[in-house]
């Protein structure tokens, strides 16, 4: 589905980007978990046509879309749930929807439109139920269930995600989750950076740990939780103290 090859990018004289190579395949669940400052939103930019790479190369289903813009990037099937979500604020729910189907709507009609909205609303009932509410005035975890659903109005192929559970409540960011997974069973290929990293290794396909803009380790998710390093560096003491007692250590 997608690769980058010795990606390199950064703004301006900062190379943040060096030399990073990954690859997604199709119905994958992808995970990238690092330290902030790691580089992990540049990546995404990179993939999503928002900032430029300076080297290597990006190819979508085979196609070369190395520095394509993110018009190009959406219309090719790969769409960016930014970090922070970036909704209209004095926009309704259904009004952000319709603009994040706007290009479906055009090419395909009313009635695709109206199909992708029930299966937005199905994902997420509750923005079903607050159709006419300002997406400013919802709450966070309502907020992030907005984005992905704009984002899904697109009909990508290849979702990414750019912390999707920054700011929620525990109770949230358990049902922001089991969304993503319900992403793959609707034949979705996801690509997510995620500060908590126990909650997506756990449901990924694999996953990469990034640190201060390379890639240094790769694996399944369950090689992941298992990998010591990674225990001790993004999932807590409390975690590696449990791995411990199951190792009879």
């Amino acid at each position: 589905m997608l690769k980058a090859r010795n990606l390199e990018a950064g703004y301006g004289p900062l190379r943040v980007l060096k030399g990073l190579s990954l690859h997604v395949a199709p119905g994958e669940i992808v995970a990238i978990i690092g330290a902030n400052g790691a580089g992990k939103s540049t990546l995404l930019g990179s993939l999503a046509g928002l900032v430029r790479p300076t080297s290597g190369s990006v190819t979508l289903r085979g196609e070369d879309v190395t520095g394509s813009r993110p018009e190009r990037m959406l219309a090719a099937g790969c769409s960016l749930v930014p970090e922070g979500r970036k909704l209209f604020a004095p926009m309704t729910v259904r009004e952000n929807l319709e603009l994040g189907g706007y290009s479906v709507r055009r090419r395909l009609g009313r009635k695709a439109f109206e199909e992708d909205l029930a299966g937005v609303f199905e994902l997420f009932p509750r923005l079903g139920e607050r159709q006419g509410q300002l997406a400013g005035t919802m709450s966070g975890g309502e907020q992030q269930m907005l984005a992905i659903g704009r984002s899904l109005m697109s009909r990508p192929e290849l979702i990414m995600l750019d912390e999707p559970s920054m700011g929620l409540a525990p109770l949230v960011i358990k049902q922001i989750f089991s969304a993503i997974s319900a992403l793959r069973s609707r034949g979705k290929t996801v690509l997510v950076v995620e500060q908590n990293a126990k909650a997506i290794l756990k449901i990924a396909s694999r996953g990469y740990v990034m640190e201060t803009g390379s890639l240094v380790l790769e694996g399944t998710g369950q090689e992941l939780l298992a990998n010591r390093d990674v225990q001790r560096a993004y999932l807590g003491k409390e975690y590696s103290s449990i791995a411990d007692e199951r190792e009879g250590r």
